[in-house]
């Protein structure tokens, strides 16, 4: 899996000129260019945590925030939108890519314009997951809230364009749903409150099974194509490998918590088409950004990363949220880093991911 991974996101590395993380334009334009035509959706909607979160939780009162220097820092006039990176996120690639729009806003930003309903908005919240129990710490939405604010986006779409023409928008729009690392890392791990009911095998089903409630909803709502992204390698997360008290010059990945990520992933590799049997006219696509992130963790020399196993923020080995502020030194190249802090991906690590979703998963909605 790893070889295969391996030789595919090689294969984009050689048609992409490195890309300056400064430009996100630039980055978007670099790689359009050597992309065969795509599907067309007329909007794209997103659901999750703090991976596809582009600012809800700055009108959310939680600690889990991303509005304040130095977030933002790659971000066109680097603004700290609320995006937990230096830049901007996979679902704003996405939608470049696919010629929607730049940038996906988020839902609660207030004065969106027609236009921006139009072609889509996030409704993820970081510190979000599909176990309610998560949210309890972090205060963020949990996702099957989200569904709710997508009850009263459906409304104000078809405010603008009519009934007809918003079930058409909502039918033929992409969707992207990336969340569960939190459930796993606040419920089962860090603070293992889940533990008391369920080992890793029935809290992987317990989830699935929140998951798949949610996809159903979403389907009743009138959504047909949807991508849900499985889990990362959780121990390799930078604060993961801190939270084992790991010292700062031999830190490596937590080989159990990756193992508990790609068995849960195989659940859910082998639950969307079973699902998707039984959903006529969905097309249910699972986006494995797994493989691509430990490809990149063991040859990050393939990407330009020259560190790893620490964040560009700070000492980059706890520094997140509000621990990485104005106030923190940063690296002087985020683009060489494959975390922005000891939790979140760089923007160059998004671009690469994104790619990845293009070349390997949005083809599948073609067939």
């Amino acid at each position: 899996m790893v070889g295969m991974a391996t030789s595919k996101l090689f294969i984009m590395l050689i048609c992409m000129a490195p890309i300056n993380t400064c430009s996100s334009a630039a980055a978007s334009t670099a790689s359009m260019a050597t992309r065969p035509p795509s599907p067309k959706f007329p909007a794209i909607f997103v659901f999750g945590d703090s991976t596809v979160d582009t600012g809800n939780n700055n009108y959310v009162k939680t600690l889990f925030k991303a509005n304040l220097p130095p977030y933002g820092e790659n971000f066109p006039d680097h603004i700290p939108t609320g995006r937990f990176s230096d830049g901007k996120l996979v679902p704003d690639f996405l939608a470049s890519f696919l010629g929607i729009k730049d940038d996906v806003p988020p839902f609660l930003k207030p004065n969106l314009s027609e236009n921006e309903l139009r072609t889509g908005v996030t409704f993820a919240s970081a510190g979000s997951g599909y176990d309610y129990l998560t949210t309890r710490l972090s205060n963020a939405i949990p996702v099957s809230k989200q569904v709710e604010m997508f009850k009263s986006y459906i409304n104000k779409l078809k405010g603008i364009v009519g009934k007809d023409k918003g079930n058409n928008i909502i039918g033929e729009a992409l969707v992207i749903i990336s969340a569960g690392t939190n459930d796993f890392v606040f419920n089962f791990y860090d603070i293992p409150t889940r533990r008391l009911e369920f080992d890793i095998v029935g809290y992987q089903h317990f989830l699935l099974q929140k998951l798949e409630d949610f996809l159903k909803e979403l389907y009743e709502l009138g959504c047909r194509k949807m991508i849900v992204a499985g889990l990362p390698p959780i121990g390799c997360l930078p604060i993961q490998m801190t939270a084992k008290f790991q010292i700062p010059t031999n830190r490596k990945c937590l080989e159990d918590q990756n193992s508990d990520a790609e068995s849960y992933n195989k659940k859910l590799a082998k639950l969307l088409p079973e699902l998707q049997a039984k959903l006529p006219g969905s097309k249910l696509a699972y986006a494995d950004v797994y493989e691509p992130l430990f490809d990149m963790i063991n040859y990050p020399q393939q990407y330009g990363f020259v560190e790893i196993k620490r964040g560009c923020c700070g000492t980059g080995i706890i520094e997140a949220l509000f621990l990485c502020n104005a106030m923190t030194p940063i690296c002087r190249n985020p683009s060489e880093f494959l975390f922005w802090d000891c939790i979140h991906p760089s923007q160059q690590a998004y671009i690469y991911l994104a790619n990845y979703i293009i070349e390997e998963v949005v083809p599948l909605f073609d067939k």
